[in-house]
């Protein structure tokens, strides 16, 4: 990028002065840097994949430069946090498009890389990657602001940043269990599915989510509760005595928000998922009802 400079001359004469016009200059600088990732949004334990580009304006090569990653660092109370952590042994380094033996690396202070030569009219990339650590902010709003710094002897440094977003919406998972175990046949059996979201959206009734399930062996007499409340079946949910197939009523499920909390000494994010608890209670059969049957001593 050049930077324009002005200048004025004055003539003076028998006491006098005139000032000339006022001449525009500028100079252009050697190097140029752009930063760049494919990813357009982070998670927790996300792993991102950098490209910094260096243009040599030059007709001549720039050797011996520093490429400086601050790794998103920013203050949190009296030090420095680092959202992010360079992934080791991921750099490649390209001069011209042609690969390179990979760069000398350093992670005692931000990621840098050492003796990085820029060819004369040409470029120079590299390519690495970072994980996404527990002091990236995870909550609607979140950014991790990268920057990276091209230095070299004599010459200004150049730098470029690239920012992703903390991904928006819900992340949701399902654990399912069983109670009692082992349970007397004819006898009653519970089926727990913990619903849990770890994103910073909630679910809401116009995601219509479905839990769904083939009980097998099928369940008779079935009863369920969401969060504690019972659902009645048809508004709440359906059920196929004959197949076992359960299935909850679309806009039932709703699931909170996860809370995200930073903690004040240290500066990592902790998670605490939202969740929702859904129970099916029913009679299961016979153990000859079941077919074929392992019994243990």
């Amino acid at each position: 990028m050049a930077t324009t400079f002005t200048n004025t001359a004055t003539l003076s004469y028998n006491g006098g002065s005139v000032q000339s016009n006022v001449a525009v200059g500028s100079v252009e600088g050697v190097l140029s840097v752009i930063k760049a990732t494919a990813a357009e949004e982070y998670r927790a334990g996300d792993t991102l994949t950098y490209a910094v580009s260096i243009i040599n304006n030059s007709d001549t090569a720039v050797t011996g430069m520093t490429v400086t990653d601050d790794l998103g660092s920013y203050i949190f109370n009296s030090g420095t946090v680092q959202p992010l952590s360079y992934v080791e042994d991921s750099a490649l380094y390209f001069v011209d498009g042609v690969l390179q033996t990979p760069p000398a690396v350093s992670t005692a202070d931000g990621l840098v890389f050492s003796n990085i030569t820029a060819p004369a009219d040409g470029n120079t990339v590299l390519i690495y990657e970072a994980a996404v650590t527990e002091f990236a902010p995870l909550e609607s709003g979140g950014v991790i602001e990268n920057t990276v710094t091209v230095s070299s002897t004599g010459l200004c440094d150049v730098n470029a940043t690239e920012n992703v977003a903390a991904a928006v919406g819900a992340a949701l998972s399902i654990i399912k269990s069983i109670s009692p175990v082992p349970v007397a046949e004819n006898g009653e059996v519970t089926y727990t599915f913990r619903l849990q979201n770890n994103g910073n959206t909630a679910v809401t009734a116009a995601d219509n989510a479905v839990v769904s399930d083939i009980f097998s062996p099928v369940l008779s007499g079935i009863s369920v509760t969401l969060d504690g409340t019972p659902l009645t079946e048809g508004a709440g949910y359906t059920y196929n005595q004959t197949t076992g197939l359960f299935q909850t009523a679309n806009g039932v499920i709703t699931i909170p928000a996860a809370t995200f909390t930073q903690d004040a000494t240290t500066g990592a994010w902790s998670v605490e998922p939202g969740t929702a608890t859904l129970t099916v209670t029913g009679t299961i059969g016979s153990v000859c009802d079941l077919g074929s049957v392992t019994t243990g001593g």
